[in-house]
């Protein structure tokens, strides 16, 4: 009787010794409420939800106490964890150590857009290399306060406002710096992505005047199949030849755009924009939220990076709206400097902003197809910035 009381009893204390209650930190419980939180942005306000929703669910998993070694292994470090202990999130996490869920993610990106409003306004190009700006100062800014080069070019990335852009940039400086910065940038780079309106109105009335915010552009000409087909030849062969590095995200955004454009390739296409796009989307964001885990997490390395982040994405968005600004004065008010706060890569969302700003002085102000111009450009500008980053490490 007595030893199976003593069974029963050690059976309960390994059973409590095995549970979360036993297992649990302060640092899992903050950041169970802030996956929480991005749960509620997602859901409630719909902030990039197909994105930040994975990511927080990442997070709430890898964060329930004693659920990290089950869903991702003994260690920290990707290459650490023993082959017996690797869990399911390891497994998926190999897309983003190895760098493939990015470039895939390009090549959904370029399979939904439309060249032709950049096409038909190749000036658009200017205001989306103006706000790349973002990027080059913090740059230097990440260095001056100490971070080594590899490290200050990964965050960075985060001013393009380009979630996969960050990722794979962040993945490849990896190989250069001893910091783990990949959950700090990819959770920095989406909030901003999703933050977009709450950042970019107040900027776009404090610098541009009301007088200008009002004018109104000439509809856009419309562009041919052939202009759309040789367009994203073109444009990798030009970047490639002279910035090789930028060719995998480049690359993979104007194949997927030329099997949208040549009219030949719908199956492929439509995989591209809805199978594999959604696939990618869901195993990117699982994968990028559960690196950000409480005991790794939370520190004040990611405070700064998070902070350099905001940095960056605001004068990206400066960057725009100066050379819109700038294009302005040079057309004699052609041109409606709000468009320029689209440079910056967030599709569709930045180019909707200018839009409601827009429409904000003038209900009969429609810029978005003029937008559209400059935040295809930003995507463009975004990959071939992450190619320059790399070709200088």
């Amino acid at each position: 009787m007595t030893q199976n009381l003593l069974g029963v009893g050690e059976m309960f204390t390994r059973l409590w010794e095995s549970s979360g209650l036993a297992n649990g930190s302060w640092e899992n419980y903050v950041m169970l409420l802030i996956s929480f939180v991005l749960i509620y942005l997602a859901i409630v306000k719909k902030f990039e939800p197909l994105l930040l929703l994975p990511i927080a669910f990442g997070m709430f998993l890898i964060n329930l106490p004693g659920a990290h070694d089950i869903l991702w292994g003994d260690a920290h470090s990707y290459y650490e964890v023993s082959k017996d202990s690797r869990g399911l999130l390891w497994y998926l996490f190999y897309g983003v150590e190895e760098v493939i869920y990015p470039p895939l993610i390009f090549l959904g990106i370029g399979a939904m857009t439309d060249f032709g409003p950049l096409i038909s306004n190749p000036k658009s190009m200017l205001i989306g290399a103006a706000a790349q700006l973002g990027i080059f100062l913090t740059l230097i800014g990440a260095v001056v306060i100490g971070f080594d080069l590899a490290a200050a070019c990964s965050i960075a990335i985060i001013g393009g406002a380009d979630g996969p852009t960050a990722i794979y940039v962040t993945q490849m400086m990896s190989k250069f710096t001893n910091e783990d910065l990949l959950s700090a940038i990819a959770v920095a780079a989406y909030s901003y992505m999703a933050l977009i309106p709450i950042i970019q109105k107040p900027l776009m009335r404090l610098l541009v005047p009301k007088k200008e915010r009002t004018i109104k552009m000439k509809p856009l000409r419309q562009v041919s199949k052939l202009e759309k087909i040789v367009f994203p030849i073109v444009v990798t062969l030009v970047v490639g030849v002279l910035l090789p590095d930028a060719v995998p995200l480049l690359g993979m955004l104007m194949l997927g755009n030329l099997l949208k454009e040549s009219g030949v390739c719908d199956r492929l296409s439509s995989q591209a924009q809805n199978g594999l796009m959604n696939t990618v989307t869901i195993f990117l964001g699982i994968s990028v939220g559960c690196k950000a885990y409480g005991n790794t997490f939370l520190t004040l390395g990611t405070l700064g990076i998070i902070l350099l982040g905001l940095v960056a994405f605001c004068f990206g968005t400066v960057g725009g709206l100066l050379m819109g600004r700038l294009m302005c004065k040079l057309s004699k008010g052609k041109i409606n400097p709000l468009i320029g706060s689209a440079g910056v890569s967030a599709v569709p969302m930045a180019a909707r902003i200018s839009e409601d700003v827009g429409r904000e002085n003038d209900p009969n102000n429609h810029l978005l197809m003029h937008a559209m111009g400059p935040n295809v450009a930003g995507v463009i500008g975004s990959a071939i910035a992450a190619g320059f980053l790399l070709s200088i490490i």
